[in-house]
């Protein structure tokens, strides 16, 4: 078999990430990547053993040597840089947000439709062990219906980079809602069967970010730029099949302690508290409560290894990735409706007829 040939557009921690785990995979070659400076695609180029560096992205999306690409920049630039590597016949892992709003995901939707490749979303919760654990016995019906849940991330102090483009809504698309908040509203969606939502109510804050507080360790500050997005966001989701969603995240606010990303599932016959990296399982048996620990499998493989492997597996199958480009469409969705619900203060109905 062939060796994947891989193109990374983006050299920055989380290309990195990436690098270091698809550079573990047998039939994987990391080919060929590139950024805008230039002098850091060429450090990670040497770092990780990568052959080439292209001048551009362009370039390296429209290369013969190329396979499949990993987009690895900031929101504003994952639809362009996306519609350009389907285009060019290139299977796309695209980081999130899949889009930085809900226009690009749409034509970023209608692009993956008209190239026909493999188009995966990296959201590695998916693949940490506790949720793989929950999702096969919700599949086995341990649970019963999925009726409710919560979903919560809420960093005490945890700006990222303030005033670079994480803190900037025209080249982000929001704050901790859009960063954190989809990871946290994906991997709810995705334990509770992938329902489809119907109305969205919520409200974002920006209480600590514009007054230079509560900034955390990530990413590098640029004191010259500014802050114009949320940092803390709540919001009740519905879905058509009477489920509903409690989502609440933050990058900053004053609470008793920072949480680790925190899923709880309520169902018919019986619950599931994810936090951390720790799971619980809740049920009543015999008019007593019980709880049950997951215990970690031994040996278990690094979760973004996992995700790695599912999206070569899905372009040598041609099987459709678990966090596809529908899944993608769906959070973008969800978050669109958050922020305009918070902007009318209103209710939003989402609405299927299209």
């Amino acid at each position: 078999m062939d060796r994947l040939k891989l193109g990374i557009v983006g050299a920055g921690a989380i290309a990195k990430v990436h690098a270091s785990n698809f550079s573990k995979l047998e039939d994987v070659e990391l080919v060929a990547i590139t950024d805008a400076f230039l002098p850091l695609a060429e450090k990670t180029a040497s770092e990780y053993g990568i052959g080439k560096v292209f001048p551009n992205p362009e370039s390296l999306m429209e290369s013969n040597e190329v396979d499949a690409v990993i987009i690895a920049v900031p929101n504003k630039w994952h639809a362009p840089y996306a519609i350009h590597a389907l285009k060019h016949n290139k299977h796309v892992l695209l980081e999130k947000p899949m889009g930085i709003d809900l226009q690009s995901a749409e034509e970023i939707v209608q692009a993956q439709k008209s190239s026909g490749k493999v188009m995966m979303i990296p959201h590695q919760m998916r693949w940490e062990w506790f949720s793989r654990k929950a999702k096969g016995l919700i599949e086995e019906g341990r649970m019963g219906r999925i009726y409710y849940a919560k979903a919560s991330y809420l960093r005490r102090k945890g700006i990222p980079g303030w005033g670079s483009w994480f803190t900037r809504k025209d080249e982000a698309g929001g704050g901790p809602l859009i960063d954190i908040g989809v990871h946290m509203l994906d991997l709810a969606l995705y334990l509770m069967g992938n329902p489809k939502p119907v109305s969205v109510v919520g409200s974002a804050y920006a209480e600590m970010g514009p007054h230079r507080k509560g900034i955390g360790n990530w990413g590098t500050p640029n004191w010259d730029g500014y802050f114009d997005v949320e940092d803390l966001a709540a919001a009740f989701i519905k879905f058509d099949n009477g489920a509903t969603l409690f989502l609440e995240v933050s990058w900053a606010g004053h609470t008793e302690i920072q949480s680790s990303p925190t899923i709880q599932l309520m169902g018919t016959d019986g619950g599931a508290t994810i936090k951390g990296n720790q799971g619980q399982l809740h049920a009543e048996i015999f008019d007593e409560v019980v709880d049950i620990d997951l215990a970690k499998p031994d040996l278990e493989e690094n979760e973004r290894v996992l995700l790695s492997k599912h999206f070569v597996e899905c372009i040598r199958s041609g099987q459709e990735p678990i966090s596809n480009v529908w899944t993608g469409y769906i959070n973008n969705r969800i978050i669109d409706a958050i922020y305009e619900s918070s902007k009318t203060g209103k209710e939003v109905r989402l609405d299927w007829n299209e």
